[in-house]
């Protein structure tokens, strides 16, 4: 069995809706965020203290990206995941690497700057700042969207869950009113998949019986 760490509306997200779209089933165990904070008896387990943390068997596993390619290729063939005798392929693996160096990067120092640090330490400038920096990136999907439903390869694959979830993350921290038309049709589409909404459903399932509030969100 599967189990995957995970934090409400956290990056872990891209793991879980992945286990969705698979139908793999899994142990979904819910962490208060940030947990290396809240929940210290989980840096045993995992010392970074981060979420995901998948453990599949003997394998562990830490970058929730990452976490999507191993399912895919794993407990595949799948039409998630785009093959090297694919003309897209390499395509697709930019869109995996860039939806967590390059968008979800800037996200995490707008939310930690405008909503996680005590006040006092609140830097609206910085927040402002990563804001313009990841609505910039975001140019990249607004033209590969601007023709085609979804990333790659002309169809749904693991590309458009991850950086699915850094449109996810930009709604939650307040960013999703500068989307581009393209962008907000696309992320209007994603969250229309069946995956998706048994992923919401999971998390806020586990988190009630588990008995783990949400993160209060912007």
């Amino acid at each position: 069995m599967i189990t995957l760490y995970h934090c409400d509306a956290a990056r872990s997200f891209r793991p879980l809706w992945m286990l969705e779209e698979l139908g793999l089933p899994y142990e979904l165990k819910m962490l208060p965020f940030p947990p290396r904070v809240f929940a210290k008896e989980y840096l045993a387990l995992n010392p970074l203290g981060t979420i995901p943390f998948m453990i599949d068997g003997e394998t562990r596993m830490t970058e929730s990206s990452g976490i999507c390619y191993y399912l895919g290729t794993k407990y595949g063939p799948t039409p998630l995941i785009v093959g090297q005798d694919e003309a897209a392929y390499g395509a697709f693996l930019n869109w995996m690497y860039f939806s967590d160096a390059t968008l979800t990067f800037p996200q995490t120092l707008v939310l930690r700057y405008s909503q996680l640090e005590p006040e006092e330490r609140r830097n609206p400038q910085v927040a402002s700042d990563y804001a313009k920096w990841f609505l910039g990136r975001l140019r990249a999907v607004e033209a590969a969207t601007a023709g085609s439903e979804t990333l790659c390869a002309g169809r749904f694959t693991a590309a458009d869950i991850v950086i699915g979830y850094a449109l996810r993350l930009a709604e939650n921290i307040g960013l999703a009113k500068d989307f581009g038309p393209n962008v907000a049709a696309y992320w209007a589409r994603l969250q229309q998949r069946d995956g998706f909404k048994r992923a919401v459903a999971a998390e806020r399932k586990a988190g009630v019986e588990q008995n783990v509030a949400p993160r209060v969100r912007a």
